[in-house]
């Protein structure tokens, strides 16, 4: 009875396997027969099917080269093992169509990829390649013939980095801070990785912050640190933010410095005037009067860097000290009684310093970081504050008031640009400002009726009889010939071609200096007679609606389609012109004229404070004195700096006085000037033109590739590639300006670089990148691995890109 028990019992478990091995069986022949693609199956007939000879997506393996969790930044592998059904490892240089999509969930951010055939024993290993900058949580999805390998999709979370200090910001801070002695402020400090990702990691911050406070001010260092100032740091996780409390215990002016890892914030070096509750009291109520300019007496002195040119405020200061015409100062010099100095000093002149209400940012006196403080004049026992700017000889004042005049300076320039100095906070306040101004006039639409073909007429025309009221109207384009409704599409694409028809230099309302400074573009002092005046006011309407327009924010966003010289920008927030100017506006009338005047002796030049003009033909058409009697007073080495201010202030204002003071016209019709003053002039490009975003397609669809082996063509271009797309624009634009010079691209992008960028394949292996600026060339060396790649490129333009600066 048992052994026919055991007999049925093996022929039921027979039975059962039998029925499995016949539907496997089935399940391969449907899946033999039901193949979309037969193509796929190539040669393979029914019976690799049956025998399970084919490649399975459930049977392949991944497996990760980190372990978790992981920061953003490193070069990051995992492993893709093909397999057959039958469990054989399938060859994977066969074509099998493996797709690999990395994406970030938040942000729906898609992350460029490599894939590389491994030379192992089996040869069924594929290695994918890739690199995160974003924080945060990615969905990993690998697939075969659309079907997902074992299971895929995967989640995989990439921390933020180590707190990097060059990126750590002060939130809502100001470059001069006015405190009460004896109250407690609150700074916040925002740590970031390398990439800008917010870290909660600030516990190692908060043990590490290293606060030091340095004065000039004799009496308080044999002080203790903790006998004139005090702090205590808490950290904030859910905000990722380090809130340090500073408490000063002396009144005075001290230089603050914050460190991480004996390594400055990027912000982290600042002023603080510290007054008594009188002084503050004093200051609240400058502040507080409306419309009256506060003035206060003090002396003026020579630093002792003076050159025989006096100093020339600019027109717009509302920080110039005065002196009145009644003072009756005749002496020249008065014997100093204070032990040390010398026997004679120049006697300093009584002058007043007057602030206007309406200070703002570009009146700083060209901000107010050339501030410096000191202790008291040898004569008057005042103390001193010293103005330099860096181009023109120092102004040191001394004054009685000295602290409370600063600060009510600093106070009013608070309160004008909106109680901070970062650009976000100046962008929300200005962007807050402008649409309250407008707010009164009415939104409706207005139709613009346009010709393509005669964009800049016809936009005239339609436009010729607008109010300030109409520019602020919606507009609703219609261009001649086309029945497209405007849902927005057409309004946008009219901003853009009214902005490319205005600053294109062919036709000749706006010039460059020259060919090779990437499409900066000046007003054209030689525009042909006729070009009206007008256009420039309209060109400054244009650029005054872009700007409202992106204070509405979604989509009326609208950036001026331009690359403006800096000396033009400098000039629409109102600055004086200087000879620095010429070294990003015309580099090469800078490097053959004021350098060589800056760096060699002119008394044998035969230079004059005059300026040359001549033809297109050669021919000297004018002298223009650059001073009254210029002609005849010869340029020396004590005045050549005052000289080549001057020759800037003609070259780059005079000149197009006309032009500027009529774009002037029509942008502060629409946008204040006190409001555009709040910014300097790289934020005011920013806020115009925007970031300048790299597109990456663009870049890859222009570049001309020189050269170069199969292994460089196929591996190594395609490695520069996924590496260059995981960039962010920081580092995109520092590989910009690491091979052609600079940091932007033309209007066009990069189908109008000229010459167009090249990548040469460099006859080195496994070396640092080279680039040969003049002509737009990147040099890459061949290498063995994405991973050796990624490393060196990074290196190179970290390192090789000198001055590089992101507005």
């Amino acid at each position: 009875m048992f052994y026919v028990i055991g007999g049925i019992t093996v022929s039921i478990i027979a039975f059962v396997f039998t029925i499995k091995f016949l539907c496997e069986l089935a399940a391969r022949v449907v899946s033999f027969l039901q193949n979309e693609d037969p193509g796929r199956r190539g040669d393979r007939s029914i019976y690799d099917y049956v025998r399970g000879n084919y490649l399975d997506p459930r049977s392949c393996k991944v497996s990760w080269d980190w372990k978790e969790p992981q920061e953003v930044g490193q070069t990051m592998s995992f492993r893709v093992q093909l397999f057959y059904k039958n469990g054989q490892p399938f060859p994977a240089h066969r074509p099998v169509g493996l797709r690999v999509n990395i994406t970030h969930i938040e942000l729906a951010l898609d992350i460029p990829v490599t894939q590389e055939v491994l030379q192992e024993p089996e040869s069924n290993v594929v290695k994918v390649t890739f690199t995160v900058r974003k924080a945060g949580r990615y969905e990993v999805a690998v697939k075969l013939g659309g079907l997902n390998v074992a299971y895929s999709p995967y989640y995989k979370i990439f921390q933020p980095g180590t707190v990097v200090p060059s990126k750590t910001k002060i939130a809502y801070h100001f470059s001069t801070l006015v405190l009460t002695y004896g109250q407690q402020h609150t700074l916040q400090i925002e740590p970031r990785d390398e990439y800008g990702n917010p870290t909660s990691n600030s516990v190692s911050l908060v043990d590490e912050v290293n606060y030091m406070m340095t004065t000039s001010f004799s009496p308080f260092l044999s002080d203790s640190a903790e006998d004139f100032y005090s702090t205590t740091v808490s950290c904030n996780k859910q905000q990722c933010q380090v809130l340090l409390r500073l408490t000063l215990k002396k009144k005075g002016c001290f230089r603050a410095r914050i460190r991480y890892r004996d390594q400055p914030l990027s912000n982290g070096e600042f002023d603080i005037i510290v007054l008594s509750e009188n002084e503050k009291s004093c200051v609240e109520k400058n502040v507080s009067t409306p419309g009256i300019s506060i003035y206060f007496e003090a002396y003026l002195y020579g630093t002792g860097n003076y050159s025989s040119s006096p100093w020339q405020f600019p027109a717009s200061s509302l920080l110039a000290p005065q002196r009145r015409p009644s003072m009756g100062d005749d002496e020249d010099e008065h014997d100093s009684p204070v032990e040390g100095q010398p026997e004679k000093v120049k006697k300093p002149k009584k002058v007043y310093c007057y602030i206007s209400p309406k200070v703002n940012y570009s009146m700083a006196p060209f901000h107010f970081s050339c501030f410096t403080y000191h202790g008291p004049d040898p004569i008057h026992k005042y103390l001193t504050l010293v103005v330099d700017d860096g181009i023109q000889p120092p102004v040191e004042l001394s004054c009685k008031d000295r602290n409370i005049m600063a600060a009510t300076f600093i106070r009013f320039l608070h309160k004008n640009i909106g109680g901070s100095e970062t650009f976000q906070d100046k962008v929300s306040f200005f962007q807050r400002e402008l649409r309250h101004i407008h707010s009164k006039r009415p939104r409706t639409k207005t139709c613009l009726k346009i010709s393509r073909h005669s964009i800049l007429d016809t936009s005239l025309k339609a436009t010729r009889n607008f109010s300030i009221s109409d520019w602020s109207k919606n507009f609703e384009v219609v261009f001649q010939d086309e029945e497209a409704l405007d849902w927005g599409g057409p309004r946008r694409e009219w901003f853009e071609l009214v902005c490319k028809a205005l600053f294109d230099t062919n036709n000749q309302l706006f010039t460059r200096f020259s060919d090779n400074n990437q499409g900066l573009v000046h007003p054209n002092a030689e525009r042909p007679a006729h070009l009206r005046l007008k256009m420039y006011e309209f060109a400054g309407r244009v650029v005054g609606k872009c700007l409202y327009e992106s204070a509405l924010g979604g989509a009326y966003k609208q950036l001026v389609r331009a690359r403006f010289t800096r000396s033009f920008l400098a000039q629409i927030i109102g600055l004086r012109m200087n000879y620095k100017y010429f070294e990003t506006d015309d580099p090469e009338f800078y490097k053959t004229k004021v350098c060589f005047i800056l760096n060699n002796d002119v008394s044998e030049m035969d230079l004059v404070f005059a300026e040359e003009k001549y033809s297109k033909s050669g021919q000297l058409e004018k002298v223009v004195e650059l001073i009254s009697g210029g002609a005849q007073i010869a340029v020396t080495n004590e005045n050549k700096m005052h000289y080549l201010n001057l020759l800037a202030q003609y070259r780059l204002a005079s000149q197009v006085r006309d032009e500027l003071e009529h774009f002037l016209k029509g942008l502060n019709e629409l946008v204040p000037e006190n409001l555009l003053a709040i910014f300097d002039e790289n934020e005011l490009e920013l806020l115009m033109c925007g970031t300048g975003d790299i597109n990456v397609q663009d870049f890859k669809a222009h570049a001309v590739i020189v050269g170069g082996s199969w292994h460089f063509r196929e591996k190594v271009m395609k490695w520069f590639w996924a590496v260059v797309s995981s960039f962010t624009q920081e580092e995109l634009a520092r590989l910009l300006q690491f091979t052609t010079g600079s940091s932007q691209l033309p209007p066009g992008g990069f189908n109008t670089l000229c010459p167009s960028f090249q990548i040469i394949a460099a006859p080195t292996h496994s070396t640092l990148p080279t680039a040969h600026t003049c002509f737009n060339q990147l040099c890459l060396p061949t290498y063995d691995s994405y991973e050796e790649l990624h490393k060196l490129l990074k290196l190179a333009i970290s390192e090789g890109s000198e001055g590089f600066g992101m507005l």
